[in-house]
């Protein structure tokens, strides 16, 4: 009860603010800013409103009750009260209601009477100011014509009054109750979301559903209205179908709101009223007279697709079977809709421009061709889906019925009555293509007899001339004849035959002109395409000719295009008898021939009928089957560095053999060279196939069978017209006069086979006897049948030629004919008119069209004064009328049977090439479907046809045998004329200059090949194995380059140094290794997360700190190695070229504008040869690449005088070949290049001394940038040398340059001779304690090094070239180190008991002789020594698991093989010499004797690694010396001692995160996840699958110093690389540097696509090869050699 008192006064003061808040603004249009604070005001209003719909029914329906109950509304709202406030408002509301052009109930008496009924054919026409009020839209003056200016200011715009009928409709409105002024507010507030939502909320009240609907039809003209002022329109037009789709998608509500508030009426009207708002008059045909008007297509309305929602109303109404059938039995509505659609008839209209290009390309196009799929097409798409069975008849005869009137009254208003304009043509024929489809619907569907619903043929006649002006004109654009109208008329021409429109454009056309064709006179309808494609002229038998209309060269090309289209109309059977799954079928291969298609695209250009409820539903049933049938899947394929390919479908073999129907692929080409496409892919396959090698014509398809109702389209097919112009062009082209293709050929060919397959009936033989072949001679042909006119022999024929042409002979023709032809064959081309010795002969084609029409007209209409053709241009006047023609007789003496056989000849090149094959095997006439001919060139076409005129006639089979008899005489060999003798020399000079490029081309490609053959095998190790092995034979005395930029080959020297193009990158891919094989997975929920804990990089980190702690700076840095995250790597494209040449050609690069995807001021570059991506150039040392003559066998010198020499030789400084002092261009150069690698990496990466800026930072950094690269190169090769063979890149490797460059830096620092490590490993300390006192800060100790930094930092101190010799001694003596570090790491592990067991056993052995090189004796020792320290004492150590002689020896191997493995890389880089590839268990041994520790390679079964052992001082001694140091240590921290110890290193391959198997899981966790940083839900969240990172991408939030999150996060993490995967896109991308590129997806769809940003919404699951293939990209650094498309992120990702 509450309720009922509190609501009714609540929802008022609602209205009441709302009516407060409404100003009528002088412009009529309130300003945003003041709407929008009213609806602040007014939100908690409204959302009180909303919470008490969500209390339930019973709420819902108290709340009904007060919205429509007009009592309530009458005693709070009428303003009668002696309310002051109320009365106010009131009376805003009247002058709101005004101000809207409506009328309040009271004043309606004045509404629509200004304006007599005129009939809505009757116009206004009013200068842009005077449009006053005309049917109560009394703003449009100042509104809508605002855009009067933009280029539409010279066509007046054109207003409709509108009968007084509509007036009620479109003015009144009468509020009774809240609902309806609330809506009202809604609307002129522009339906605030709050309100529409509350509106909503209310619907499932049944009363006040039904209630609603009504109020909202009522107020569906005000909508109109307000959206066509709407600034916003688009998010008005969405919320108005928000609503309205709840509303109108409910069958029985839209009924009974269609009964009882004329919603049809209502709609429709208002549609007509819409668009009567910018109208223009038509300039179609007759622009001074024309009555006609059309949509503008400029105007907002159309270009903003305002419109839609009232249209997609319509739409969703009219699919309720008892909705549309309402209105197809509404004989006014279809006439109001007609009215409505020939708005939309002829609009766009475009002139061809002759003169000059148009300055301004008008996009206008786009708006027309929506527009009338959107507003016509999907209309009568959706009546059509009514129209399926017999019953529905009347129906169509009701539509038919009222377009064609509309279309008669459109003829009539553009005064149009048999010549199109000339240079006219638009693409919207809207009341063409309604008639066709109902057409084709009735006969298809509801079995009517066509004739029933056809109008006469006059009215036929009209019907064509504007669909066949749309195919003349396709032809002409595409043979760039329309140039000068710029590129939107090629789109224009496009659209219109586009997947999305092509069955509510071209179809329907086409359709029509079959219908068209198929009861009009055949020849009538020949000439007429003909005549419209404008080649008339040139359908002469004369060799030269004057087209009056067309220009030479588009002579050809439309040619084609009127044969072409020919063929199309004749074969094409979409609407004539195909079923649906026959047409679905057809297109689907067509598409597939053309290209492979993913499924997606196939989706996309199969053309599915508009209408949704139409049954050919993409993805529905059929598809897929149809898909199957026809299609094989391809699934992706990878090529490492190629594009990534997605799943495609492409043709069985069946399909290529019997389905490809080159027809169907011209039809539905947007672009023309997608025929050329399907042609090549149909020669490749048959070549593949061996079905025929050559270059195959495209193959005859027999088509489906026509309905009996277009039976009349074979008429076309036998009728004289189309047999003279066959024959003519053959004719021509066997003379070979100008400007005939080989295309044309084909297109005859194909229509004589057309005939030949569709011949009327069986003609008697007997009929024609030998002697009446010669009676006829004058006329053409006797009869109609192509069967019997293909024999029929023409001896004469009269021509008119200009007095110029050589057949112009003066003579009487009697006695000279014979020879006509024979003098010339001239250039020019020919024109068909053509006479009969007595009387004009049936040749002039347009005389003859002329004759027809008049007598048509004649017949349909009593009065004569039609029979005057208006506006006779003076083109098509009498034949003789130019006075150049003159007439000649031709001898022609031939058949079409008789030319075919001599083209056969000419296509063989061989004389009588034709022997007929029934006379070898008479099989062939009775079973002519013989597979071999029907693939094949025009040779196998010419033998189809002939076999299949013998089949029809035994006459033509007997005269086929006798002209083969004859040996047919010679082609008349040509007289050269001067003109021609010249294009001759042309063509040979042009063959000469042709064979010269050939050849520069072949020396280039040659060069390309071996370059390719170098450069490109990213990931293939084997390639190179044999050309690595060939180069190594040469022993050159020095390296010779080449220069690709310059070209010249020779040394490389100190004054003019060449250099290797290289790419420097940091990289932190070996930072990420990890201890464990199993890979880290992408958290996909809170629980999963992944810390950096235990990977390489922190590791390494973690161990420098600690040895910085303890001990010395400036040895802790030599005892490490840095580099596992920002380490410089280099690689090499292996081409070289001068340095001065580069920087010249760097010089070029700065100056050129057009900028690739690099930038010149950072020293990128693309090398010159193969534009690989680069940043710096490598010098190359002097001398040769390999030091092969120091390849020597081992020496004999002893171990100790090899230690002694490397010691003396680490302390020359002064001999490096190069002295510093004189700087020389090399040495500049190395110091440049040295600048480029350390500003490669970010300081925080180089930097790790105490005090910043030493020298020790420089030395480590220089050593770690060689083993950076050496290990990455280890990982590149799976982590281990098993597979032997050269360096994987061969070519491709810089590191000897590199150790070259680095080594001489290195010498510039020399290591005091008290602190090399070469002393403490090579010499035993005298004084034991002393050296200890001395230093504060101890040194590290010997065991706590890394060996394979000692390795590097040993090679690059000593003088280059290196001996091999001193190569082997170093690394001997650093295997003793080594080793005991393996032993030592080993007793740690051991238990107490078997420390115990070693010490005993190892005592034993100590003493054998060979008790240096036996593990156990070492180890007894190392335990022995190492007890008398604290170390053994620090808590109970993690056990080795088995102790057992063979675990130790194992673990010993383990421990030793990756420093063998650097070792190894690094003696095969500097020496060369190929790695022994073996298997993975003998691995250490074979390592170890290609290094030279193991004199002889012993077989496995007895081999230990201590054999490899060569100690240069006592062993035990040495070992103990070492031990001391540690014991030394522990006494002070008992606890580190064990930390620093170098443990086994077990480090796993880099990998990338794993991936979960579907997407779904990344999407539904991460999208909604908050930035840890900022706390916010990103709008473009990222992850980095590197690290699992949750980043956002170009998130400001999270901006740092001007650093995007994305970019900060990809130095930090891969020093300047990073990969993001984009949640919200589902695709990759790459950071590198300053520069990023799009990667692609590694999730694809079931059908093996991609689905970027997700638009699709399919299911996507994870495709293993990409992912692998990304993860190859990002170890082997490869990114920016694969990856084309880069471009600059400005730090802004």
């Amino acid at each position: 009860m509450m309720s009922e008192l509190v609501l009714p006064q609540f929802i008022f003061s609602l209205i009441q603010h709302l009516r407060e808040g409404y100003n009528e603004p002088a412009l009529d249009l309130p300003s945003e800013k003041d709407l929008h604070k009213i609806l602040q005001v007014l939100e908690p209003h409204v959302s009180f409103l909303e919470d008490l719909t969500k209390m339930g029914g019973a709420m819902r329906s108290v709340l009904t009750q007060v919205l429509t109950s007009q009592q309530f509304y009458k005693d709070l709202s009428s303003g009668v009260g002696e309310n002051a406030c109320a009365k106010t408002s009131h009376e805003k509301y009247l002058i709101a209601l005004k101000g809207s052009g409506l009328a309040f109930p009271e004043d309606k008496l004045a509404c629509g009477m200004q304006e007599q009924g005129a009939g809505t054919s009757t116009l206004a026409v009013q200068g842009l100011a005077g449009a006053t009020a005309t049917s109560g839209q009394g703003n449009s003056s100042d509104e809508e014509d605002q855009d009067g200016s933009q280029g539409v200011g010279k066509r007046k715009r054109v207003k409709l009054s509108s009968t007084t009928k509509d007036q009620s409709i479109m003015d009144v409105l009468k509020h009774k109750c809240f609902l309806e002024e609330l809506l009202f507010w809604t609307i002129k507030y522009e339906f605030p979301q709050k309100m529409v939502t509350f509106l909503l909320n209310m619907l499932p009240d049944q009363d006040y559903k039904i209630a609603f609907t009504k109020t909202f039809v009522q107020h569906y003209a005000f909508i109109m209205k307000t959206l066509k002022k709407s600034h916003e329109s688009d998010t008005m037009s969405n919320r108005i179908v928000h609503i309205s789709v709840q509303l109108f998608s409910n069958e029985e509500l839209a009924r009974q709101v269609t009964e009882e508030c004329q919603l049809l009426d209502i709609m429709v009207t208002v549609l007509l009223y819409m668009m009567e708002s910018c109208l223009i008059k038509s300039e179609l045909q007759d622009e001074e007279n024309s009555l006609h008007v059309v949509v503008n297509c400029g105007e907002a309305l159309l270009k903003n697709n305002t419109y839609w929602p009232l249209v997609s109303d319509f739409i969703n109404i009219l699919s309720h079977q008892s909705v549309a059938k309402k209105f197809l039995e509404d004989h006014g509505l279809l006439v109001t809709w007609m009215n409505f659609v020939s708005f939309f008839q002829g609009m766009n209209l475009n002139k061809r421009e002759l003169n000059e290009h148009v300055e301004f390309e008008s996009q206008t196009y786009y708006a027309a061709f929506a527009a009338e799929l959107e507003a016509c097409a999907q209309p009568m798409w959706g009546l059509l889906s009514h129209c399926k069975v017999r019953e529905t008849q009347e129906y169509t005869r009701n539509v038919v019925r009222y377009c064609l009137e509309a279309l008669q009254d459109w003829f009539d208003a553009i005064n149009f009555v048999d010549e199109p304009a000339p240079n006219q043509v638009t693409f919207h024929l809207p009341l063409h293509r309604y008639f066709a489809m109902f057409l084709s619907k009735a006969v298809k569907c509801q079995e009517l007899d066509l004739d029933t619903i056809l109008p006469d043929q006059e009215m036929l006649m009209k019907l064509m001339i504007h669909p066949l002006q749309i195919q003349a004109s396709l032809s002409e654009i595409h043979s760039n004849m329309w140039v000068r109208n710029g590129l939107q008329i090629k789109g224009q021409a496009m659209t219109y035959v586009q997947s999305h429109f092509c069955n509510s454009m071209i179809d329907p056309d086409i359709y029509l002109l079959q219908v068209c064709a198929s009861r009009l006179d055949p020849d009538y309808f020949i000439s007429s395409v003909f005549e419209r494609f404008k080649v008339v002229d040139l359908l002469t038998m004369a060799s030269q000719h004057q087209n009056t209309v067309l220009d030479s060269e588009h002579e050809r090309s439309m040619l084609e295009g009127a044969l072409t289209f020919l063929v199309l109309l004749l074969s094409l059977r979409l609407h004539l008898g195909m079923t649906d799954d026959e047409i679905l079928r057809a297109e689907m291969v067509a598409q597939l021939c053309m290209n492979d298609r993913t499924h997606s695209s196939l989706l996309d250009l199969i053309p599915e009928n508009p209408n949704p409820k139409s049954g050919i539903i993409p993805g529905s049933l059929s598809f897929e089957s149809v898909l199957s049938a026809v299609a094989d899947f391809k699934a992706p394929v990878f090529e490492p560095g190629g594009s990534m390919q997605q799943g495609m479908y492409t043709p069985k073999a069946e399909v290529w053999d019997k389905e490809f129907d080159p027809v169907m692929v011209i039809l539905r080409t947007v672009y023309r060279r997608d025929v050329q496409s399907a042609m090549d892919r149909y020669t490749a396959f048959l070549k593949q196939s061996g079905k025929f090698p050559g270059n195959p014509w495209p193959p005859y398809k027999k088509r489906t069978p026509l309905h009996p109702s277009y039976k009349g389209l074979v008429k076309l097919l036998h009728c004289k017209t189309l047999h003279i112009v066959l024959f003519t062009l053959l004719y021509k082209i066997l003379m070979d006069h100008q400007n005939l293709s080989e295309h044309v050929l084909c297109m005859v060919l194909y229509l004589i086979e057309l005939g030949l397959e569709n011949s009327p009936e069986q003609e008697s033989d007997e009929e024609v006897s030998a002697g009446g072949q010669e009676r006829c001679h004058d006329s053409w042909f006797p009869g109609s049948n192509l069967v019997s006119n293909m024999r029929h022999f023409i001896n004469y024929v009269r021509v008119r030629v200009p007095e110029t042409a050589p057949e112009v002979k003066r003579e009487p023709p009697a006695s000279t004919s014979s020879d006509g032809l024979t003098s010339s064959q001239s250039s020019r081309r020919k024109s068909l008119q053509r006479e009969n010795s007595g009387t004009a002969q049936v040749f002039s084609l347009v005389a003859e069209r002329r004759k027809k029409f008049q007598e048509i007209i004649n017949r349909n209409s009593s009065e004569a004064n039609q029979v005057v053709r208006p506006k006779t241009s003076m083109k098509w006047s009498a034949p003789g009328a130019t006075p150049q023609l003159t007439t000649a007789i031709l001898e022609v003496k031939e058949s079409i049977l008789s030319l075919l056989i001599k083209l056969h000849h000419k296509l063989s090149g061989k004389q009588n090439s034709y022997y007929p094959p029934w006379l070898d095997d008479v099989d062939v006439l009775i079973h002519p479907e013989i597979p071999r001919y029907s693939h094949g060139d025009g040779m196998t076409a010419v033998e189809r046809i002939l076999l299949k005129a013998a089949i029809q006639s035994r006459l033509n089979k007997r005269i086929i045998e006798e002209i083969c008899r004859k040996v047919t005489p010679p082609v008349p060999p040509k007289k050269i004329s001067s003109a021609e003798k010249k294009t001759l020399d042309k063509e040979e000079r042009r063959q000469k200059a042709r064979e010269r490029q050939q050849k520069l081309l072949a020396e280039f490609a040659s060069r390309q090949k071996s370059f390719m053959e170098t450069a490109m095998d990213v990931e293939s190790p084997d390639a190179d194995i044999a050309m690595e092995i060939a180069t190594s034979e040469q022993h050159v005395s020095e390296a010779i380059y080449d220069c690709v930029i310059c070209g010249q080959s020779g040394p490389s020297t100190e004054e003019r140094p060449t250099g290797l193009v290289v790419l420097l990158q940091a990289s932190s891919v070996l930072g990420q290794c990890r201890n464990s094989p199993e890979p880290r997975k992408l958290p996909t929920t809170e629980e999963e997360q992944i810390y950096p804990w235990d990977t390489c990089a922190a590791l390494h980190d973690v161990r420098l700190a600690i040895l910085q702690r303890y001990f010395k700076d400036s040895s802790c840095l030599q005892a490490v190695s840095i580099g596992w995250e920002g380490g410089v790597y280099v690689q090499t494209c292996g081409h070289t070229l001068h340095i001065d040449c580069h920087k010249s050609y760097m010089e070029s690069l700065r100056n050129d504008q057009v900028l690739q995807g690099f930038s010149v001021d950072k020293g990128e570059f693309t090398c010159p040869l193969c534009r690989q991506f680069a940043n710096s150039v490598l010098p190359c040392y002097p001398g040769n690449n390999v030091e092969r003559s120091l390849w020597q066998s081992h020496s004999n010198k002893s171990m100790q005088d090899l230690v002694r020499e490397v010691e003396e030789l680490q302390e020359q400084l002064g001999t490096f070949p190069v002295s510093i002092s004189s700087e020389t261009n090399l040495s500049k150069e190395m110091e440049s290049v040295m600048k480029d690698i350390k500003s490669t990496t970010q300081k925080k990466y180089t930097d790790y001394s105490k005090s910043p800026g030493s020298p020790d930072n420089d030395f480590l950094f220089m050593y770690s940038v060689a083993r950076t690269n050496l290990e990455l190169e280890l990982v590149h090769r799976g982590g281990n040398l098993c597979s032997g063979g050269a360096s994987t890149a061969g070519k491709r490797s810089c590191l000897n340059q590199l150790f070259h460059v680095l080594a001489m830096h290195m010498r510039l620092y020399s290591i005091d001779s008290a602190y090399n490590p070469w002393r403490k490993l090579t010499q035993l300390l005298q004084d034991k304690n002393s050296e200890l006192i001395k230093e504060e800060v101890p040194e590290v100790p010997v065991l706590y090094r890394d060996v394979s930094s000692l390795l590097l930092i040993q090679i690059l101190t000593m003088p280059q070239p290196l001996h091999k010799e001193h190569f082997t001694c170093i690394v001997k003596v650093l295997f003793t180190l080594l080793y005991t570090q393996a032993l030592v790491a080993l007793s740690v592990k051991c238990s107490a008991e078997d420390r115990m067991a070693w010490k005993e056993s190892g005592v034993l052995k100590k003493n054998t002789p060979s008790g240096e090189k036996s593990w156990e004796a070492l180890l007894g020792h190392v335990v022995s020594e190492l007890s008398k320290g604290k170390i053994y004492e620090e808590g109970e150590t993690e056990e080795l698991t088995v102790v057992n002689p063979d675990s130790v020896e194992c673990y010993l191997q383990q421990f030793c093989l990756p420093f063998l493995r650097i070792t190894s890389l690094l003696q095969h880089h500097l020496f060369g010499g190929d790695l022994p590839s073996c298997q993975e268990d003998e691995e250490f041994a074979v390592l170890a004797s290609c290094l030279g520790l193991l004199p002889s390679f012993q077989s496995s079964n007895q081999f230990t690694s201590a054999s490899c052992l060569d100690w240069s001082v006592p062993a035990f001694d040495m070992i103990s010396q070492w031990c001391l140091e540690l014991a030394a240590f522990a006494e002070g921290y008992p606890d580190q001692v064990k930390t620093l110890l170098i443990q086994e290193p077990k480090w796993d391959l880099p990998r990338l995160l794993q991936l979960p198997e579907n997407y779904n899981t990344i999407f539904q966790y991460y999208h909604r996840k908050a930035c840890t940083v900022c706390t916010k839900v990103p709008k473009d969240p990222a992850v980095c699958l590197v690290c699992g990172t949750f980043v956002c991408l170009k998130g400001l939030c999270c901006k740092q110093q001007s650093y995007c999150e994305c970019v900060l996060h990809s130095q930090n993490c891969g020093a300047g690389t990073g990969i993001f995967l984009l949640i919200n896109a589902s695709v990759i991308i790459i950071i590198r540097g300053h520069r990023f590129c799009l990667w692609g997806s590694v999730y694809l769809d079931a059908h093996g696509e991609e689905d970027r940003d997700l638009r699709r919404g399919k299911p996507l699951y994870i495709c293993k090869e990409r992912y692998k293939v990304l993860e190859q990209q990002w170890v082997s650094h490869t990114f920016d050699h694969i990856n084309k498309r880069w471009g600059p992120h400005y730090n802004g990702l």
